[in-house]
């Protein structure tokens, strides 16, 4: 079986029902190569979480295409804007998650095809993209969730966007030791953050009413076993709609598929495999003749939310179901075989401010020995 072609996911589609998924996907693909939001805008993470279902399905021409978009678009500084219009930007605020998710997408395709050509010509890229990244990383670990038209630095953070960019700063070292130029300034950078998300949440902006802040710490993999299993617990009845799926946010009936895939492929990563399986199978009254599907529902109006079928929710589902097959994706989100980055002691930390004495000592013996 070639190492792109998906597999049915038991209970919940077919290896075909799939496909028809991401040909849904490459249909909305614009002649750039972006992959927008119904309304026409693209923002490069949900641009590369479709790329990523693209490879998967196969759709190679396609997926190629869209990562020479994300070359094309990026900025001098690494980053890429909020948002465009094909290659007009709408909004040239930035967001540091959304400029380190190319490295996922990277070591994905690696994964997928065992082709490394595409991760060696878009090494300078993926660079770029991550050292900007780093160099948001504020005192206690996080990191700033972005910055303003105008270059002013938000000296905020999110837990959600924290969460994905340590996944991605993991594939970035993954991807470096693929072509042989290791990063240590990564693997602290890797480090603090895990150490951030894990054990330090309150340092970052309250945003407890949405789900993504429930369970992106365990589907980043900054969060597993047994602390991902009480972190799941702690708010099932808070976002669980029983039959439906996961709250977009815990105070609206209002179920997206997005984040009810998302949440399937953090449990099945950490075991909990049938209650994924049945939280996807539940989704599937999202599914739209041709394959694609609609964002979300308001539960108790049974009405589609907000009206429109978007890519990045059909990539999700695709994503998901292909880690419950046991595909790629499950390697790619359980962190097999990827760096954790420098592990730092609580002793290094002075409340919930980094000891920068500490992390620069650290950061000078590290490239005394580079």
């Amino acid at each position: 079986m070639p190492r792109h072609e998906l597999r049915d996911a038991p209970g919940v589609l077919t290896a075909q029902q799939l496909h028809q998924t991401v040909d849904a996907i490459a249909a909305a693909q614009q002649p750039s190569g972006s992959l927008p939001w119904p309304d026409g805008h693209t923002d490069a993470w949900d641009h590369v979480e479709c790329a990523m279902a693209l490879t998967l399905g196969g759709r190679i021409d396609e997926a190629r295409a869209a990562y020479e978009w994300l070359r094309r678009n990026q900025a001098a500084d690494g980053s890429w804007a909020m948002s465009y219009d094909e290659d007009r930007v709408l909004d040239a605020s930035v967001d540091t998650n959304q400029c380190a998710y190319i490295a996922v997408g990277m070591w994905q395709w690696w994964l997928v095809t065992a082709d490394s050509s595409l991760p060696v010509d878009l090494w300078p890229n993926v660079k770029r993209a991550l050292d900007f990244v780093v160099g948001m990383q504020l005192p206690n670990g996080s990191i700033s969730w972005g910055r303003s038209p105008e270059g002013v630095t938000n000296d905020g953070a999110l837990l959600t966007g924290s969460s994905s960019t340590y996944q991605a700063l993991r594939c970035g070292l993954a991807l470096a030791d693929l072509v042989g130029e290791p990063q240590p300034e990564w693997e602290i950078a890797a480090g603090l953050l895990k150490h951030a998300v894990a054990e330090h949440p309150e340092v970052f902006l309250d945003k407890s009413r949405f789900s993504m802040d429930w369970y992106y710490p365990a589907l980043g993999g900054a969060v597993h076993g047994q602390a991902a299993a009480d972190m799941f617990a702690a708010r099932w009845d808070d976002f669980i709609i029983e039959g439906f799926g996961a709250r977009c946010v815990s105070d609206r009936p209002w179920m997206t598929g997005a984040e009810t895939a998302e949440l399937a492929m953090a449990l099945i990563i950490n075991g909990q495999d049938e209650t994924a399986a049945t939280l996807l199978a539940n989704i599937q009254c999202l599914r739209r003749e041709d394959g694609s599907y609609w964002t979300g529902i308001v539960v108790d109006e049974m009405v589609f939310w907000p009206g429109e079928a978007s890519s990045w929710t059909s990539a999700a589902v695709v994503l998901a179901c292909d880690a419950l097959a046991g595909g790629s994706t499950l390697d790619l989100f359980n962190g097999r075989d990827l760096p954790v980055g420098l592990p730092f002691e609580e002793a290094a930390c002075r409340g919930h401010e980094v000891h920068l004495a500490s992390v620069e000592a650290a950061r000078a013996v590290v490239a005394s020995t580079s």
